[in-house]
């Protein structure tokens, strides 16, 4: 009685819940069989004959809050650490699905990388073509977000087991960011293989309903993935915020891709505007 009471107000409100978790939502379809084709990948850095998970159709969480209210989870695939601290396991097959909780405070110069797949110098250069901790701050000071959360995730970048992502990282984060009580995640991969692994992430934290958005630089994986919100452009893999000590080029990486998830109302892989506008600052020598 009570919840059809509240269903009837919340249709009058306009107020639209995220549907629970269905065969059309599931984090990875057809799960069984891609663990059978991963199980005969024999294992190589190039990904040769990976068998890449592919997906028909995205869960989604629509958009409760204003972009200037929200606490704003950040989580990269740059395979971060603190100096000091154990390194992600790159060796073994299936990938490391550890995270790590890095608090917002922790300096660039503190930072370690376990870097495969991509190339860790932009990100040494500048943390913030990966990992956006100092542009989001900005934003938050300047009231484009009500704030970034205290800490941020750091994942892998190499986890080839897309079902262990599914079962367990996933979860686990997703219950991580609950615990914060985020409203938004935004999703950084570095590597062709974490445009799966974030991807994978992303359908599981909107499934438990906080949405969510992807940038990626590699349309074909994402693509198949299908995570629910993605915003794609011609960058380069190691890069994906944007290129390293060009603060204007990240700027309208990340000024897009927030905005757009308070705006879009379905599940969408929509390309940003900034390849033309920076073309036309490398012509006239701006930087």
């Amino acid at each position: 009685m009570l919840n059809t009471i509240r269903e009837n107000i919340e249709q009058r409100l306009g107020i639209k819940r995220a549907t629970k978790p269905s065969k059309k939502g599931e984090v990875i379809e057809g799960i069984t069989e891609f663990s059978g084709r991963f199980k005969n990948w024999r294992g190589n850095e190039k990904l040769n004959n990976y068998p890449f998970v592919t997906n028909t159709y995205a869960p989604f969480t629509p958009m409760r809050r204003a972009l200037p209210m929200l606490n704003l989870a950040l989580i990269s695939s740059a395979g971060a650490y603190i100096d000091g601290t154990d390194a992600f396991d790159l060796d073994t097959k299936d990938g490391d699905i550890n995270f790590r909780e890095i608090p917002v405070e922790v300096e660039a110069e503190d930072m370690l990388y376990s870097a495969k797949g991509y190339d860790a110098e932009a990100v040494k250069s500048d943390r913030n073509s990966l990992i956006p901790i100092e542009r989001l701050l900005e934003y938050a000071e300047n009231g484009v977000i009500g704030k970034l959360n205290n800490v941020w995730w750091s994942l892998s970048s190499h986890i080839p087991n897309a079902a262990l992502v599914a079962n367990e990282l996933a979860p686990r984060i997703a219950e991580r960011l609950a615990s914060y009580e985020v409203q938004a995640a935004l999703l950084v991969p570095a590597s062709r293989l974490c445009h799966q692994t974030l991807g994978i992430v992303a359908r599981e934290i909107e499934r438990q309903g906080i949405p969510t958005m992807l940038i990626s630089v590699d349309r074909a994986i994402t693509d198949k993935i299908r995570p629910p919100r993605t915003a794609y452009y011609t960058g380069n893999i190691g890069e994906t915020v944007g290129k390293p000590n060009w603060k204007e080029y990240q700027l309208r990486v990340l000024d897009e891709s927030l905005r757009w998830i308070e705006t879009l109302d379905q599940p969408t892989s929509r390309k940003l505007a900034v390849d033309l506008e920076t073309e036309t600052e490398q012509d006239r020598g701006e930087k």
